[in-house]
Order: C-alpha cells, then structure tokens, then sequence
C-alpha cells in the first residue's frame, strides 16, 4: 500500500506526471455496461440464482483456500509487478502479470455461462519511464437496467521494493497486495454464477504504490463518462496476520502478536458520512447473515480515520471524486513502510514480502505468510456485503423529530418511500462508530422510545421482500435535554467524542446552529493536570464540525477537550483512552 503524497511529491519523483489522460475502457462493451446500455437477457445465467440467503450461503462456502493460493503462486511467479517494471515479456513484469489476470477473468466468464465483460482500463501517465498503464476489470451485467448504479470490488495488483521505480528487484507482494488480488480474483470466479440487479465489477488496479494512479485514473472516468457508482470495496493488506516490529497506527499491539479474527474498515468522516455508512452496511451484513454459521466468527473493527497514519489506498480517489469509498485492511500488518528507517526489518515494501518459507528443505513452502483462510474469511465478508448491496434496494428519505412527551425521551420517524417498499430499518448510534442499535419497522410513521439523553444520530434504510435493507441514508442528529428540547441554547455545542471510551483516534465534533464570526477556534486537549497536550484548529460553520485526534496506541487514562474561540474557553468535556 502506499504512503500519501501530496504535491510535493513531484518534487521528490520528478520522473512521474500527475494527471492522467486518454481514459479507455479497452472493451467498449465493458464501458456500455457500466453506463447500464445493454440488454441484461444477453447476460443471463442459464440457470438463475438470485436468492439472496442462497447467495451469501454459496459464498461463503464456495470460496476455495486452494484457489487462493493459486492464484497466489500465478502472481510471485511475475517477481517484480512494479508498475513502472517489464510490459512485454511473458514470464516477468506488471504486463505478464495482468495479461495473467485478464485470462483468469476470461476463464471464469467461461466457466460461468459467458457473463462476464472483461476489459483492461488504459490510461497514460508517466510512472517510472513507462507512460501507458491498464487496470483489468470483470464487469459482471446486472439484470436490471432502471437502476444504473454499479458495485466495485478492487485490489492493486503492483508490488514495490524500497526503490518506488525499483523493477530489478524481487518484489513478489504477497501481503501487499497479492492478497487483495487474489481476494477480488476469487470473488469474481465465485460471483459471476449469480444473478444481481446491479452490476459488479472487479478491478485489479495498478500504480498505487506510485501515488494511487490506477485508481485515480478510474475514478476519473467513472466522472467524465457518468457512470454511477453506488459503492467501492478496497482490499489493500488483507492476508497477513503476524504483527511486525513496526506498523502505521493504528496499529497492532507488538513484533509476531498473532490476530486472525479481526479485520479493520477505514473510511472518511464522521457525521453524516457516507463512507462509514458503507462501513457499518457491511458489519451489519456479516452480523446478520454469516455471524450465525461462521465456524470462526470475525470482529469487524469500523476505524476512525480513513487510513492509517501517513498511508493512503485506492478508496481515496473514489472517495475524492463523491462515491461511498471504504478499505478493508489486516487487523496486523508487517511494517509501516518506511523503509529508509534505520533498523527497518518488517517485510513490507521489501524483497521479504514472499508468500512464505520452507521449513524442511523439500522446496515446498509450508509456512505460509499469508494466513489462506484469514484470506478467505475477508473474502466472504466483501462478497456477502457486495451481493447484499447489489440487490438494487433503493435508499428512502426521512425526517425526525423529538417527541415532547412528558417524561420520555422518543423520537418520531416520518420516512418517505416513493417505491413503497414497506419495511423499514432505523440504526442509531450516540458515542461510538458503530450503531448501537437498528430497529426494524412495518410503516412510514415509526417511534423509539426512551433513547438516552445524549446524541442520537439516525439514519434509514428500505427492505425488501427478500429481507434485504438498501445502503442507509444520510445521517441526522439531534440531542435530548431533560425536557426533550434540542440543547443548543448558546447557538454553539461541544459534542461527545466518538467513539468514547477509544484506543489509537477519536472524532471531536462541535455542533453549530448558525454561523457567526470568529477570528480562530481550536479544541485544548489537556491532562487532569491542566498540562495541554494538544491544540487541534477547528472551522465553525453551521452544521457538524469535526476533527480527529490522535494519541497514539497502549495510552491509557483520561483526558478533558475543551473548545476555545477567539481564547475564550466555551465548553469542556472528558474522553478516555481505553487500550
């Protein structure tokens, strides 16, 4: 995965342009799709299988730890995949190798009835001396065109030593990211026998360790061609499950601590996000439909920020470009990448980032680095999330208001459905990421009562016939007071930081009713001691202002934020860090 760069990366890399030019999807047919102009009869399966819960059920139990591995010996078989390495030879280099995934993509249409379109994405940009790229895309038709929205699962499939333009050394990137490709690889095998409403494309995408370019240049595309994008599911750093002596923070708890069992969502914002409302769609995906048979149950972790600490992945661009992004990342990683650190010996971004070691001297490698059913269980949580948000249920709108019933705290939900779908799901969340509760209801007019005097943040979602809910809309927010009155008497709210109690970063947000005029405003963060530990700068406009604090991994303890304009101390709250 790749550190962020900004513009003053040129400076360092002057060998590389910054905007990519002559976006084409190399299968015109590949593009019509994913613009919706197609005839969906022209893709369908032979035999049908559209069924929600048999889908999600066949997923998880069709997805091959076998293949994956297959997939994973095609790809180190390349030895370097950087993307400024070897385009023509047939055995080595970034060419062979997404030549290799593009025939895979095809065998799978084979095997399943012709249904996928595949197509390389080119794009000129000049990246190591090479100017032309191409991602590989399986484009899988949805049977319903009304709704023009596509799904993305994506991966990237080039590798990097410590040299950003380094093509003579041994970079196989098992765990960044030959894991995510194969993960994406497998789903496009396992899926393309099922029958959505939307369409799915899977993506390997190149240039990410060169500044994210692969999926810049399709996010470009996506805009300039008006193709809808209804969400994209990163896979960056998704196999490995040792920890190494260095990692980007958040980060894991210490050198070859072992997590299996965990896997982290990152996504941008807060409030009103929809990138985690993406995030959360997912965990409550897996909850309520692979949770109950799982054989080895996963925490799903929604983070707070939207990458790690300095690093950036191929949801950024998409994110960037205004369509719900999210990444799925290991719950440990094997180095922050900063290979020039003196003493730097993690595996990441280096020669040692191989699929594994042989222990007995046979030539077989038997201890693998990257965890094949970890792989796996990942690979089930985007597929379930994919096809469940494929469905093409549509989002409802609504509105809420608090309820001035005596001595309750109840909200009124008014939702407006223009199909009329008639079942209903309301989440609400106060001091966390996650949702602390979803409610389902059988009509337009719902109540909750007696939610806690606090923050309560609500959004919707539709369900159809199958069960299924649509993605969740956008969020509203409102806080009850002791007598059910919005609590904004001074025109200016400190809210409670999110999530509270919170380990490595926590959202501090400040609620303004109207804007006013302020010179600065920052949030003091400081110690029971009164010693300040941090000044974050804030905006104030009307609305939801947040910013992220970051306190590192393993504090403990508790610490009061206070919210000060123009130095004049407003308002003062308590968060704790809770490793």
């Amino acid at each position: 995965m790749s550190k962020l760069y900004s513009l003053a990366a040129t400076l360092l890399f002057p060998c590389m342009a910054w905007a990519q030019t002559n976006m084409l999807s190399t299968n015109a047919i590949a593009e019509q799709v994913m613009l919706g102009n197609y005839n969906p009869a022209s893709y369908a399966a032979a035999n049908v299988i559209a069924n929600p819960a048999t889908i999600s059920a066949d997923i998880s139990n069709r997805i091959s730890t076998d293949s994956l591995l297959a997939y994973l010996h095609g790809l180190r078989s390349f030895k370097n995949r950087n993307t400024g390495s070897d385009t023509i030879s047939a055995t080595k280099g970034i060419g062979a190798a997404r030549r290799w995934v593009y025939n895979k993509f095809q065998q799978f249409s084979t095997q399943n009835d012709n249904r996928l379109v595949v197509s390389y994405l080119q794009f000129d940009l000049d990246i190591c001396g090479i100017t032309r790229h191409s991602n590989v895309m399986a484009v899988l038709p949805g049977s319903d065109t009304t709704d023009k929205s596509i799904v993305i699962i994506e991966a990237h499939i080039d590798s990097r030593c410590a040299g950003l333009c380094d093509t003579s050394c041994v970079a196989e990137g098992m765990e960044d990211n030959g894991s995510g490709t194969a993960l994406v690889m497998e789903l496009a095998r396992v899926m393309s026998k099922y029958t959505f409403k939307n369409t799915i494309v899977f993506v390997a995408i190149t240039g990410e360790e060169q500044g994210l370019a692969g999926a810049e240049a399709f996010a470009d595309y996506a805009v300039q061609k008006g193709i809808k994008i209804k969400a994209v599911l990163n896979n960056d750093v998704i196999g490995g499950v040792l920890c190494g002596k260095t990692s980007s923070p958040p980060s894991c708890p210490g050198f070859n601590e072992v997590d299996s069992t965990h896997v982290r969502l990152f996504s941008f914002g807060g409030f009103n996000s929809m990138h985690k409302q993406l995030a959360r769609y997912i965990k409550l995906e897996y909850k309520e439909m692979l949770l109950p048979t799982a054989a080895i149950p996963m925490g799903i972790h929604i983070m707070t920020d939207e990458d790690r600490t300095g690093r950036g992945g191929d949801h950024i661009p998409f994110r960037r470009n205004g369509f719900a992004a999210m990444r799925f990342t290991s719950a440990n990683e094997h180095g922050n990448a900063d290979v020039t650190a003196a003493g730097y010996d993690d595996r990441q971004h280096t020669s040692d980032d191989i699929l594994g070691v042989d222990t007995n001297g046979d030539t077989i490698i038997d201890s693998l680095f990257v965890n094949l059913r970890y792989l796996a269980r990942n690979a089930t949580i985007n597929g379930n999330a994919t096809a469940m948000a494929a469905q093409g249920v549509k989002t409802p709108s609504f509105n809420f208001t608090y309820l001035p019933s005596q001595g309750s705290n109840d909200i009124s939900i008014s939702i407006t459905d223009a199909i009329g779908y008639g079942s209903y799901r309301v989440a609400v969340r106060s001091t966390g990421n996650d949702w602390d509760s979803v409610y389902t209801f059988s009509t337009k007019l719902c109540t909750i009562p007696n939610l806690p005097q606090t923050n309560n943040i609500v959004s919707i979602a539709a369900v159809d016939a199958n069960g299924i809910e649509s993605l969740f809309s956008g969020e509203q927010m409102g806080k009850l007071s002791v007598n059910n009155t919005l609590a904004n008497d001074n025109n200016i709210e400190l809210l409670q930081n999110i999530p509270n109690p919170f380990d490595e970063k926590t959202m501090i947000s400040v609620r303004v009713q109207q804007a006013f005029t302020y010179s600065k405003a920052h949030i003091s963060i400081t110690d029971l001691q009164g010693r300040t530990i941090k000044q974050l700068p804030i905006q104030l406009k009307a609305g939801i202002n947040e910013v992220i604090y970051e306190h590192g991994y393993n504090a403990t303890g508790v610490y009061t934020y206070t919210l000060v304009v123009d130095g004049k101390p407003l308002q003062t709250n308590r968060m704790v860090f809770a490793n």
